[in-house]
């Protein structure tokens, strides 16, 4: 009997010490509990109620566009509802998507741009918070070296180019993007109006045929590895391999001629027969013995030898030739 009494005390005793350490657990967490619980969201931090439409109440006129609801931002990628990746193709984000939530600029009628996201000129927010609103979506492998390239480093915004409240942009068109361009390149602008020139002003080229905009390693943001690769997208034909090469072609495209425009033809870099005389000397030329007073020792300059087509008289295939008599590059 003693023994079961024993045992029967034990057990309370246990219990009771179980309970005790129990309620001082609770009370110890109860604390870091109520550090854990979420904070209240302050004004500034809720998104809207209705959305776009809350924003389109007061930003119909004041868009990138005269008309915002119909020819807008509706009509463009951005405000494509169908499209999950789009602003409005989440449901609940739309503008504030982009512009972050924007419950008190709306409620309150705040004139301030400090209570929402602006991507505009004249933001408030710097350069690179604006860059991480767009390359939060639209980083991709064309825009890996964004942050190493000039355009980042100058400080340029995304929407110093781009216009996102229309229904094409016009940097993304042929015929409009080098304008856009031209709004800080204006020496390429002047290049483009000499009378040689790649076809960029009749809408046929675009700068983002040969240039990645958005950053490259490669000289002048070149699309390409090198500048003879970017020339040979479209000249092909000057590719090889042939027979018989000229150096230059195979070296440098940029050695005789210029990219964006020149007063002479075929985007030379100077008329011949000066731009062939700064590798090839008039001496020892075939032509030379026929006549002494050519000479340079004699005073002359061979010149009468280039008049009118120059070295190209003769010299036809000047990007090299497949002729197996072609070796002077004469045919």
């Amino acid at each position: 009997m003693n023994i079961a009494k024993f045992v029967l005390s034990s057990a309370i005793v246990a219990a009771t010490g179980f309970l005790c350490l129990a309620a001082l657990a609770e009370d110890e967490a109860a604390p870091a509990a109520k550090a854990a619980a979420p904070a209240v969201a302050s004004p500034g931090t809720q998104y809207s109620a209705k959305g776009a439409d809350t924003c389109l109440e007061c930003h119909d006129a004041d868009s990138d566009t005269a008309n915002f609801t119909t020819a807008g931002i509706f009509k463009g990628k951005h405000g494509n509802p169908k499209n999950a990746h789009s602003p409005f193709g989440q449901k609940g984000m739309q503008c504030e998507a982009c512009h972050g939530p924007g419950d008190r600029h709306s409620t309150q009628k705040s004139k301030r741009t400090e209570t929402i996201n602006s991507l505009k000129a004249n933001s408030w927010m710097p350069v690179a918070e604006r860059n991480e609103v767009c390359l939060s979506c639209h980083l991709n492998r064309s825009r890996n070296a964004w942050h190493a390239e000039v355009h980042d480093r100058n400080q340029l915004a995304c929407t110093d180019c781009h216009k996102l409240h229309v229904g094409k942009d016009p940097v993304l068109v042929k015929q409009t993007e080098s304008e856009v361009c031209f709004t800080c390149h204006k020496k390429q602008r002047a290049d483009f109006q000499k009378t040689s020139s790649h076809p960029v002003r009749f809408g046929k080229m675009a700068c983002s045929d040969c240039h990645n905009t958005h950053g490259t390693a490669t000289q002048a943001l070149l699309k390409k590895p090198t500048l003879n690769q970017t020339c040979y997208s479209c000249h092909a034909e000057k590719r090889g391999p042939l027979m018989w090469e000229h150096a230059p072609v195979t070296e440098d495209c940029s050695l005789c001629h210029t990219s964006h425009g020149s007063v002479r033809t075929a985007l030379l870099n100077k008329s011949t027969p000066s731009l062939c005389q700064e590798c090839h000397s008039v001496a020892g030329h075939p032509a030379v013995p026929r006549t002494g007073a050519a000479l340079p020792a004699n005073g002359g300059t061979g010149a009468i030898f280039v008049v009118a087509g120059s070295c190209t008289n003769c010299h036809t295939q000047v990007h090299g030739s497949n002729h197996p008599s072609g070796n002077k590059l004469l045919r």
